[in-house]
Parts: structure tokens; C-alpha cells; sequence
């Protein structure tokens, strides 16, 4: 059984890798068909005032930000993913949320990564334009899915945490007062 719970857990990192090929390939297809149907014409509107894919190159970090910096995003971006990835793969604690929540972040993070590599900005495409300002992708999803179970994650650790160390005192206060109870019957008897 030992030997069958280690294969499990060596397995397990490139599972969620997989996760990760998965975002990549959605990602890069979807950008792909972008360029070809939706550059140079207008917005497609999906559902009048509220969704539209609008063809939108992103020169910038996320949400067109800092379009001067190209290479530092580039640099820290890269260094991110190394770091995520090998987290995931060498130290990550055996928990799904947590694992396909990194899986996810990597993902995302190489699929823009892709795009500055090779075309010089990020292709964006999906836009809630009756509600919100900016354009974004696929990728930009996976990433912001991620760091949302990231935080849940967290804060279910927390609640955990919480759990646990109020549970030792509650029992101790309840086991206690008994006892001190029998004990002082013992004493006057």
C-alpha cells in the first residue's frame, strides 16, 4: 500500500501540469482564432451592452498598464512561473485547491508569456464593456480564477486553523469541570 500511495503522489504534480497544457492550448487557440476572424474589424457584439470580443493588442502588463516595460514584466513574469512551477512540483502540500489553483496561475502566466515572446503584446479579446473598462483573455482568466482559489484556499486554512486550536481549549473546559466536580465529592466523602 506504501509503494502504491507513492506512485499516487509522484503522479499527482503532473496532473496538475496537465491543467496548465490545458489553459496553455484553450488560451493560444482562442488568440489564434481572434487574430484571424476578429483583427481589423469591429467589435462582435454577443449581448448588447454588456459583452462584446473586441480584437485589442496589449502592449502593457495587466490591463495594458506599464506598456513601457515590456522586458521587466517579461523578467519578473518568467521568474514568477519558475517559482510557481517548481513550487508545485517539489513543495506544494498534497491539496487539489491549492494545486489546481498554481496549475492555473502557471497556465495563464505562460499563455501571455507566448504572446510577448512572439508577437511583442498580449492579444485581448473578451470585453464587458456596459461594466467594465478593460479587455482581456483567456489567459488573464485562468491567472485571476487561480489567485481567487488561491484565496480561498487561505482562507479555508485559516478557519481550519481556527478550528483546531479552539477545539483542545473547549474540550479541556469541558472535561475539567467535571472532574473538579468528582474530585471535591471524593474529598468531603
Amino acid at each position: 500500500m506504501n509503494e502504491n500511495t507513492t506512485k499516487k503522489t509522484r503522479r499527482i504534480p503532473w496532473l496538475w501540469l496537465l491543467l496548465s497544457l490545458g489553459v496553455i492550448a484553450i488560451d493560444q487557440i482562442t488568440k489564434w482564432l481572434c487574430i484571424a476572424y476578429l483583427k481589423g474589424i469591429d467589435a462582435v457584439t454577443l449581448i448588447p451592452g454588456f459583452l462584446r470580443l473586441n480584437y485589442v493588442e496589449n502592449r502593457g502588463a495587466a490591463f495594458g498598464s506599464f506598456s513601457d516595460n515590456r522586458w521587466v514584466f517579461m523578467i519578473i513574469s518568467t521568474v514568477a512561473i519558475i517559482g510557481v512551477t517548481v513550487y508545485l512540483l517539489g513543495f506544494c502540500e498534497e491539496n487539489r485547491l491549492l494545486r489546481a489553483a498554481l496549475a492555473l496561475i502557471i497556465g495563464g502566466g505562460i499563455g501571455n508569456m507566448i504572446d510577448r515572446i512572439a508577437l511583442g503584446y498580449v492579444v485581448d479579446f473578451i470585453d464587458f464593456y456596459g461594466i467594465w473598462d478593460y479587455v482581456f483573455n483567456g489567459a488573464d482568466s485562468a491567472v485571476c480564477i487561480g489567485a481567487g482559489m488561491m484565496l480561498l484556499y487561505v482562507v479555508l486554512e485559516i478557519v481550519k486553523e481556527y478550528k483546531q486550536k479552539k477545539q483542545p481549549a473547549d474540550q479541556s473546559t469541558d472535561t475539567a469541570a467535571p472532574t473538579d466536580d468528582n474530585s471535591e465529592d471524593h474529598e468531603s466523602n
